[in-house]
């Protein structure tokens, strides 16, 4: 049975600038540990972005999907990068059976490209894009209890060889940064780590579905787009044990970030 994963996902296309890749060192290297950890090599990943929302849930089902640009003022070579992955509507048909079976509305979308999201840690956990990657949304609502659920109905998925990823940021409030930070970021992260890592299943469960009850929730994610990626990570393993693969401080001046592990 493969684990599921919340990553961090960085920032912007920080695979393709010098600069940034540099400081997220650290994220490429778990990222790499990432798939190299794996029980076997997964047939495809269920990729859950925290870029991608729609009023119900969308799942990707182009069988060679395009490209999103999806950030702003990064250098124009970053407009014109290419993540060539086949997409996989078989893996998207089964997704969308899963969710509707929960009693979920759903749809398939053949039109939705590759955003930052996925494609920038893709790039650095399997540069070749050999990779079958199918995205699914975030439903709008960004509801944390239907996130659980959704995720706990993705669950089977992995005894079928599909890789779980809920990609996102720990820590994700682009107006925050430098030494400001410093004292929410760890706060909130040190909650998370406590959440993840220290809490029983039952528990660990509640104290995400009021995750804004932590301390500087609200500070930390001022929109829970990035946060709610975890949600559905989790549920898909809610039994399971958690492990912190990554962990960075001083990113951006002030911003610790994680990720995690649950099998």
């Amino acid at each position: 049975m493969l684990p599921t994963y919340f990553i961090s996902h960085g920032g912007g296309p920080w695979p393709y600038m010098t600069d940034m890749r540099a400081m997220f060192a650290n994220l490429e290297a778990s990222l790499v540990a990432m798939t190299q950890a794996l029980p076997e090599k997964p047939k495809a990943i269920l990729m859950i972005s925290g870029h991608w929302e729609r009023k119900t849930f969308g799942v990707q089902s182009h069988s060679a999907p395009g490209m999103e640009y999806d950030y702003y003022g990064f250098p124009a070579h970053t407009y014109e990068v290419k993540y060539p992955a086949p997409g996989s509507p078989a893996v998207a048909t089964r997704v969308a059976e899963l969710i509707k079976g929960a009693g979920f509305a759903v749809d398939l979308d053949d039109n939705k490209g590759f955003d930052h999201g996925a494609f920038a840690p893709m790039a650095v956990m399997y540069p070749e894009a050999d990779m079958p990657l199918v995205q699914l949304s975030l439903k709008s609502n960004l509801n944390p209890a239907e996130h659980l659920a959704l995720g706990r109905a993705l669950a089977p998925l992995r005894e079928e060889g599909i890789l779980i990823v809920g990609s996102g940021l720990s820590f994700h409030n682009l107006g925050l940064r430098g030494p400001q930070a410093i004292k929410p970021s760890n706060a909130f992260d040190a909650w998370l780590q406590e959440t993840l890592l220290a809490s029983a299943p039952a528990d660990r469960s509640a104290r995400l579905v009021e995750w804004d009850k932590a301390p500087y929730a609200r500070l930390c994610h001022p929109r829970e787009d990035h946060l709610i990626p975890l949600m559905v990570a989790l549920g898909a393993a809610e039994n399971g044990k958690a492990t912190c693969v990554y962990h960075d401080e001083g990113l951006f001046g002030g911003w610790t970030a994680s990720s995690f592990r649950f099998d």
